[in-house]
């Protein structure tokens, strides 16, 4: 009777100090010291865990839950974090009979505690954990486990359904990276038990952020393509619209829904109608690269800087996003006065945290000759980014450096990238970065290769055939199957004075990438050196060039060489592709501005 009575008469006396006036942090600690004593005491008298028979004395039964799910709690309210996280641990693994909603409510409370309270809790030391077992090694997977736990009783009935257990999951996978994890719990879970929309929605987000938009746009469509449920989905309208503008096959598609979500939305958020707008002149840029006549890609890029400055003087405040791509239509336009502008607006709005911001700075300066400026910005932005992110600004100074005649210095800043790149990739395989999206080891593997691709075509124009043929060699090891590689090797050759093979090179290149531009205008260009093929068949190489890409000062200059040839074509036609390409030469950036 004794042994029933003392664990109560503790349990009383730490409720009266838990909701007394003087609720200090002593007076806190003493009432968790007091649950403590409780537990210590069971926990001694029964190391192998309570009974299941114990149950039947549900007085005690009682006490004992509430003591448990007391103690981490009054932990927390006196700042012993540690101590929390040790009675949260010590609840759920020793046997004290806990009914499942007991259980489920204290593994929530640690999941979240895990999650945001900021306490770094050391990984748990499980003796008793089976050979092989998954043992967390810090507080976001111990979090997640704690979460997959609860979700797996509701799914096999034991609990009814909480919706604060996916969207804390949804947290946790996310900021781990864990993307398609959360997506494959989204897709498992019972139907009617989240809407509709959220059951597609969810998974689109983690496959579009894993780099697969087609599966995320599909995901999409069975949300927009329902007339029900299509008519509150202003986010879900954007996602598309965004995914529709990095893929020119969904262009008309996205335009479409942008459009639709500024008509849904009839002035409601400001914030909302700048950025769709903004993803409207995105996809009408987009759209006026890929007309067909001269007349419709000027109305395409007059409605696409329109719709952008419309979301500039919507926005609530200043939108880097924004910024950026009107930064961006204004250089592509050779407007680079007014792109300048932009650029040093968004390396403000950014305070100098943006890589691409840098970037596009460094080659609008470079469009205007400011070769020195240009660098310095660069210089700038290294001295203020880590080295893990300094890849494509070492490139672009490469580039730079190349520009201003500074060959050696050059190769030095490429085997820098280089060496980058060699220890991020070993950090990786060791374990130092735990995880890394998708598309960023994707984005270190294409800079590896452009960079090899760089080196190879400076060392081609040193005649160093042997330096170039070891790059391209590397490049391979990568990728064998790239256009920009092969366009590299008939470059190669074509130095060498092996115009055939150069040929083959540039025609393996387009089989691989049919719009890849520089293999179009090299391979009119040989065809033209070569003889033997009539003049149109050369213009179409360099005209589909143009088509795709109408800033390319070297095609307009080649397709005006192909007109001052042809006897039947005026010489107003030569004379406006030599307009046309030192115009474009003048203000042609190191890299193109996109």
């Amino acid at each position: 009777m004794l042994f029933r009575l003392c664990p109560c008469m503790l349990l009383v006396y730490s409720l009266k100090l838990f909701f007394s006036k003087q609720n200090h942090c002593k007076v806190l600690d003493e009432a968790a010291q007091s649950c403590k004593v409780i537990l210590d005491t069971v926990e001694s008298a029964l190391p192998d865990g309570l009974p299941e028979s114990f149950a039947s004395d549900c007085k005690l039964q009682e006490t004992l839950t509430k003591a448990v799910e007391l103690l981490p709690e009054l932990w927390k309210l006196s700042g012993s974090l540690n101590e929390a996280v040790l009675s949260y641990r010590r609840a759920l693994l020793y046997h004290w009979n806990l009914d499942t909603e007991a259980a489920t409510k204290i593994q929530k409370e640690f999941a979240v505690f895990l999650l945001y309270s900021g306490c770094d809790a050391s990984p748990p030391n499980l003796r008793s954990q089976l050979d092989g077992s998954f043992v967390p090694r810090n507080n976001l997977e111990e979090a997640i486990l704690l979460l997959l736990v609860i979700l797996r009783k509701f799914v096999r009935g034991k609990i009814p359904w909480d919706p604060s257990i996916i969207d804390h999951l949804s947290y946790a996978l996310s900021i781990s990276g864990e993307l398609m994890a959360l997506a494959h719990q989204v897709e498992e879970l019972p139907p009617g038990t989240i809407e509709r929309k959220e059951r597609f929605c969810t998974p689109a987000l983690c496959y579009y952020g894993e780099g697969n938009h087609l599966v995320a746009l599909n995901l999409l469509r069975n949300i927009l393509n329902n007339h029900q449920q299509s008519t509150d989905c202003i986010p879900e309208l954007l996602l598309a619209s965004k995914i529709c503008s990095e893929n020119l096959v969904y262009i008309d598609e996205g335009i479409d829904h942008a459009c639709k979500a500024l008509s849904k939305m009839d002035g409601k958020c400001s914030q909302m109608v700048s950025i769709s707008n903004c993803l409207l002149g995105t996809l009408l840029s987009a759209k006026s690269r890929s007309s067909a006549s001269d007349s419709e890609r000027v109305r395409k890029q007059s409605e696409a800087l329109q719709a952008l400055e419309i979301a500039e003087r919507t926005m609530e405040e200043r939108n880097p996003y924004i910024v950026f791509h009107l930064c961006l239509e204004h250089a592509e336009q050779r407007k680079l006065d007014i792109a300048l502008n932009y650029a040093n607006q968004l390396l403000q709005i950014e305070a100098g945290s943006s890589v691409k911001g840098y970037t596009l700075l460094a080659r609008i300066l470079s469009a205007q000759k400011r070769f020195v400026d240009a660098e310095t910005v660069i210089n700038a932005a290294l001295d203020q980014t880590g080295k893990w992110d300094q890849g494509e600004l070492l490139r672009t100074k490469a580039k730079l450096q190349i520009a201003q005649g500074q060959i050696k210095k050059a190769i030095e800043t490429y085997t820098h990238l280089l060496a980058v790149l060699q220890v991020r990739n070993k950090s990786k395989s060791a374990g130092v970065e735990k995880r890394l999206l998708k598309n960023t080891r994707n984005h270190d593997r294409s800079l590896e290769m452009e960079t090899w691709h760089d080196l190879a075509s400076l060392y081609t124009r040193l005649s160093q055939w042997r330096d170039a043929e070891v790059c391209l060699s590397k490049s391979q090891a990568i990728n064998p199957h790239s256009a920009s590689r092969w366009h590299c090797a008939g470059l190669l050759y074509e130095a060498k004075g092996l115009h055939q093979e150069a040929l083959k090179s540039f025609r393996k290149a387009l089989d691989v990438e049919p719009t890849h531009v520089p293999s179009l205008v090299s391979t009119g260009c040989i065809l033209r050196q070569l003889g033997g093929q009539s003049l149109p068949v050369v213009r179409s190489f360099l005209m589909d060039a143009l088509r795709i890409d109408r800033t390319n000062s070297c095609a307009w200059y080649n397709l005006g060489l192909i007109y001052k040839a042809d006897e039947g074509a005026s010489a107003l036609e030569a004379i406006e592709c030599f307009e046309a390409a030192a115009l474009l030469e003048e203000s042609e950036p190191i890299e193109p501005f996109r």
